[in-house]
């Protein structure tokens, strides 16, 4: 047995012990270690960099890797045999999904008026924003001798007589407070419940004089990132919000990867602490603690993400959706509660999950179509989620039709070599001049932000300068030469956007033709999932009336430049609409009104959901979009005129 010692720049260091022969990056996940394999171990994507600081490693020189960095100690998590004892140095970086939470400053009027909006639209469309929690002040006769009525019925009684409803129900978490509640407040309280037309369920109770919100809590699950809100049920007002990395991505960058993860011994377990315990519940902690509120004040919570997400969340067995013939254990429930699944929050908080539609269209599509109001429009209109699952709905408020493909992690920074999701320091858009070469990048974050990466917009907006400019060619390949664009020693060419001096960290910031290859991949698998599904209606492009993008790659999408690259089908710039993360803010929308979860579950079930892997054309489609900006240049006439 060989001693391993994880160490990290601003933590506590962790040993564990190994068998000779073992894979770092194993020991690392069976410890509980974070560390960044967005490619689950294949040693394709680089991102798992660790130092050795002592001992020595069987660890092989990847591309990954320059001699400068490998004479430095730097290795390769996922190829590193243990053959002694080590200590290896975890980056920061490495680690930033679990331990860089992001909470939101809401002073600015830009941060909330795509949840403003989606409000307004819904209501627009005639649903009421209103929902069942409610604050109800009760009054009860003081026990005496001659009244020994016990607490728990004398507030049901009172409840009952008040309210005229023919059943009170009054869970444990209640139970146990009342006894001191009623005397400090001499049996003058007030309950938070929740109402039907014939029952309410006490979540809790209060002094009367004491200030009480009920707090409601709206979450994306995505594959690579995890956001969230929370506001004040009573009156939609935003209190907080928050992001952080998907702690699952150490466990595969895709689903099909944590879907086999989850199937080894322990797994399922592992995946679900990963998103619940290292994720979702340090984000409400932090949240909460920012904007001075409890979290066991959160009384109501829905969630938006796809499938298997779900199922990973839930603790449930995922891998029948990865296999024919692709059938979850659940497009829908409403039997699901905090306390089920561990979340820090009130223990009776129901948790509204957004129905799924299929194996690979989830609740974040359903969300997302809610808000994008497709379904109230006789135009028609296509929807799309860019995510690591890019997501489509196309169709109006007759008929739609959705689909899924396997886009990776690139959108989200993933699978690129200096790739971050959309947060301080990245780069989110950029123009090169034509005859310097040179760059002029805008940064995420406070104003001289220098940057140290590129999210995912601001990767389109590169991709599309290099080919305008000519310094790359329809395949990807670097074709002018100078300052900015160099090759390494295997003739792979790169584009430096910022050198050493002038990033915001110890290293350049650039993108090669890998990166530029894998990116052309996952745009491809977009467009022509968007092509198949129209051609299955009989439908072609010029038919597409309006088209949502939704997905957090950045505050916006350069669309000229989307279709450009062949991303989006060529239509007028006009008719694209850019909605953020639709799926946030139609888990917003559903939190706050009964009407709009109602709603949702209407549009999941009008949906028809089409399998692209059954449509045998779909291999062929994809394949001729793995060009810039496609092999039929007809498709994109604005491009060849240019």
């Amino acid at each position: 047995m060989f001693k391993v010692t994880f160490k990290f720049e601003n933590g506590e260091d962790v040993t564990t012990f190994a068998q000779e022969g073992e894979i770092l990056l194993e020991v690392a996940r069976k410890t509980n270690v974070a560390i960044d394999a967005p490619c689950s171990g294949n040693a394709s994507c680089g991102k798992c960099k660790v130092k050795l600081v002592a001992g020595e490693m069987n660890s092989p020189k990847t591309r990954h890797i320059s001699d400068d960095e490998y004479a430095e100690g730097w290795r390769l998590a996922c190829v590193s045999k243990l053959t002694g004892d080590v200590e290896v140095q975890v980056p920061d970086i490495a680690s930033a999904y679990r331990s860089r939470m992001k909470v939101a400053d809401l002073s600015s009027r830009e941060e909330i008026a795509i949840f403003e909006q989606a409000k307004s639209d819904v209501e627009a469309a005639g649903i009421t924003l209103k929902n069942s929690l409610d604050i109800i002040h009760v009054t009860m006769d003081e026990p005496t001798l001659d009244d020994t009525m016990p607490d728990n019925e004398r507030l049901i009684r009172a409840i009952k007589r008040d309210t005229g409803v023919q059943r009170v129900r009054l869970p444990y978490s209640a139970l146990r407070k009342i006894s001191v509640v009623f005397r400090e407040n001499h049996f003058d309280v007030q309950c938070i419940v929740r109402r039907t037309a014939d029952d309410i369920f006490v979540y809790d109770v209060y002094g009367r004089n004491e200030k009480v919100v009920i707090g409601g809590l709206a979450i994306d699950i995505g594959t690579t990132t995890v956001s969230a809100l929370l506001i004040n049920m009573q009156t939609g007002e935003i209190l907080g919000k928050a992001s952080a990395g998907n702690g699952q991505i150490r466990y595969g960058a895709d689903v099909i990867n944590r879907i086999i993860e989850s199937m080894k011994p322990g797994g399922s377990e592992k995946l679900q602490n990963a998103v619940v315990d290292e994720t979702i519940n340090p984000m409400i902690e932090q949240m909460c603690r920012s904007c001075g509120f409890s979290p066991l004040h959160i009384y109501r919570m829905c969630i938006a993400s796809n499938t298997t997400m779900n199922h990973l969340l839930t603790g449930m067995n995922g891998d029948p959706i990865r296999m024919e013939p692709y059938i979850p254990t659940f497009y829908k429930t409403n039997s699901l509660f905090a306390s089920d699944i561990g979340i820090r929050v009130n223990p009776d908080a129901h948790i509204i999950l957004a129905p799924n539609i299929g194996s690979y269209v989830g609740g974040d599509i359903t969300a997302g179509t809610l808000v994008s109001m497709l379904w109230n429009r006789p135009e028609f209109s296509l929807f799309i989620d860019l995510g690591t699952n890019g997501e489509l709905v196309f169709g109006n408020s007759d008929f739609m039709m959705s689909c899924a493909c396997s886009a990776g992690p690139a959108f989200e920074g993933g699978d690129i070599s200096c790739g971050m999701r959309a947060t301080d320091g990245a780069i989110e858009a950029c123009t090169i001049d034509t005859e310097t070469m040179e760059p002029s990048c805008s940064v995420i974050g406070d104003e001289g932000e220098k940057p140290i990466g590129l999210c995912g917009s601001g990767i389109i907006d590169v991709i599309s300068e290099l080919f305008r400019t000519g310094i790359i060619n329809p395949k990807g390949k670097f074709i002018r030469e100078g300052k900015r664009v160099r090759h390494d020693e295997y003739g792979m060419g790169s584009y430096v956007l910022a050198f050493e001096e002038e990033s915001g960290s110890v290293k350049e910031v650039e993108i090669n033709e890998v990166d530029i290859d894998n990116f052309i991949r996952a745009k491809g698998a977009i467009f022509s999932a968007i092509r198949t599904m129209l051609v299955s209606l009989d439908f072609d492009i010029s038919m597409i009336d309006d088209v949502y993008v939704a997905g957090g790659i950045g505050s916006g999408i350069n669309m000229r430049n989307a279709v450009r690259i062949g991303m989006f089908p060529d239509i007028p710039l006009e008719k694209f609409h850019y909605i953020g993360n639709s799926s946030l803010s139609g888990a917003y929308t559903m939190l706050l009104s009964k009407e709009a979860e109602q709603k949702c579950y209407e549009i999941a079930s009008n949906m028809t959901y089409l399998e692209l892997s059954a449509v045998p054309s779909y291999m062929d489609e994809f394949v001729a979009c793995c060009f810039i900006p496609h092999t039929d240049t007809s498709l994109f006439p604005s491009v060849t005129e240019q």
